[in-house]
């Protein structure tokens, strides 16, 4: 098991806003959190990564107790995060966003080669400045970035918010060849089609608690429950 969330709850200042959140990521596993806006699922990411504690319940990743640990103390453990609203250096070029987070670490095969193999738009705009990239070049940076820190399971938090279906297609080819690689994913995400490409299983949310969870293919075929907690 490489991450175990238990029962959790968490709060922003009185508001009480996950309701014991537990749910599970085995080694080799792409998991996706489905839901609609609200539901709960960006504050579970950020529970998970330390963000936003939970005020009860355990978190362990590789067996290790992490619930309260200072987000960096977690990133050096071995988890990264892809958060929704990207924060690049827009006053550093894409070659130095990307190496800024360059970290060794045994068994990882992420390096600037890699990294351009996966996105070479990447490497044609390596000159570029942070802050003359679009949308979809700026996740693309934002993934490149996560990726260099050598990571262990990646938190992707709406990888396809605001990007135009053409772009999401070419990110949903690129996350798919990193989730083929082995690394472990646990993808958030309001785009249902995006979510269930890149997982093995999902879960789903509803007012700051799982409601179902199943397979990809399950979660697929099951019309009712789609209807009930995931369409409009």
């Amino acid at each position: 098991m490489i991450l175990e969330v238990e029962n959790i709850h968490t709060f922003y200042g009185t508001s009480h806003i996950l309701f014991g959140i537990s749910l599970q990521v085995q080694e080799g596993e792409s998991i996706c959190l489905l839901g609609r806006n609200g539901a709960g699922k960006t504050t579970t990411l950020r529970s998970i990564i330390g963000l936003t504690p939970p005020r009860a319940g355990k978190i362990r990743f590789r067996g290790k107790e992490i619930a309260g640990s200072p987000p960096y103390r977690i990133a050096q453990m071995g988890m990264g995060f892809v958060p929704d609203d990207r924060r690049i250096f827009p006053d550093l070029t894409v070659r130095q966003n990307i190496l800024v987070a360059k970290r060794e670490r045994e068994g990882g095969q992420w390096n600037l080669d890699m990294i351009y193999t996966l996105f070479p738009k990447l490497q044609s705009l390596e000159k570029h400045m942070g802050s003359q990239l679009s949308g979809g070049e700026q996740q693309m940076l934002t993934i490149a970035r996560t990726l260099m820190t050598n990571p262990q399971l990646l938190l992707l938090d709406e990888p396809g918010e605001g990007l135009a279906p053409l772009v999401i297609k070419t990110m949903e080819v690129q996350l798919g060849q990193i989730k083929n690689m082995g690394l472990n994913m646990l993808t958030c995400e309001h785009n249902v089609g995006l979510a269930l490409a890149l997982s093995d299983r999902g879960y789903i949310m509803d007012k700051g608690m799982i409601r179902y969870q199943g397979t990809v293919e399950e979660l697929r075929t099951n019309e009712e429950i789609r209807k009930k907690y995931l369409m409009v």
